[in-house]
């Protein structure tokens, strides 16, 4: 979802570009980290038709009636790239086998997030929970729930304002590694957690 919204902000950005200026240019950036690169689609000003598209880091082309894609030089967007917030911080939990309860390599991860919340001011917390396919589809559904507000609570009793974090459950629908029905796999059993 967040991929598909932040392309079609840079497409909404490229239509405005090209419905506005005349000799301007566009330039795509690079990816934050472990992200693609996504693509803009520059269209004509007076017709709307799709000119041609920009779909590699650091390119830039005129918006002249044409795209001619040429490499460009980020630097001159350092102050805005600067100025973006930071990629969100990702930690994952591990859980005993069905249950709620951490599993002992996972509760130093805890304070780790605690110390990201803290370098964020203005942080949002994302914890998603996970099962592993033992048990049926809804009782997953409540467990992976309930490990993604074990989590939160957790780190409410440690600090962190409950108010920044959602909390929400998968189930067993986004497996980290792809099992059988009824397979008991301790990657599953997982609770993620982004700090924004």
């Amino acid at each position: 979802m967040r991929r598909s919204v932040k392309a079609g902000a840079i497409w909404a950005l490229a239509a405005l570009l090209a419905g506005c200026a005349s000799g301007g240019s566009v330039m795509l950036l690079d990816a934050e980290p472990g992200a693609d690169v996504g693509a803009v689609a520059v269209f004509a000003p007076k017709d709307g038709a799709e000119i041609g598209v920009l779909d590699k880091a650091n390119t830039e082309t005129r918006l002249n009636g044409r795209v001619q894609a040429r490499p460009g030089d980020p630097s001159r967007y350092a102050t805005l790239v600067d100025s973006l917030p930071k990629p969100g911080a990702r930690f994952t939990l591990y859980f005993l086998d069905g249950s709620t309860q951490l599993s002992p390599e996972s509760e130093t991860v805890l304070q780790q997030l605690l110390e990201e919340v803290a370098r964020r001011p203005g942080a949002e917390v994302q914890i998603t929970g996970h099962t592993d396919t033992v048990g049926s589809v809804d009782d997953n559904d409540t467990l992976s729930r309930q490990r993604a507000l074990e989590i939160r609570a957790a780190l409410g009793e440690r600090g962190l304002n409950p108010a920044i974090a959602r909390a929400v459950g998968r189930g067993e629908r986004e497996l980290l590694t792809v099992t059988a029905d009824g397979v008991s796999e301790p990657t599953n059993r997982r609770v993620e957690v982004t700090v924004r």
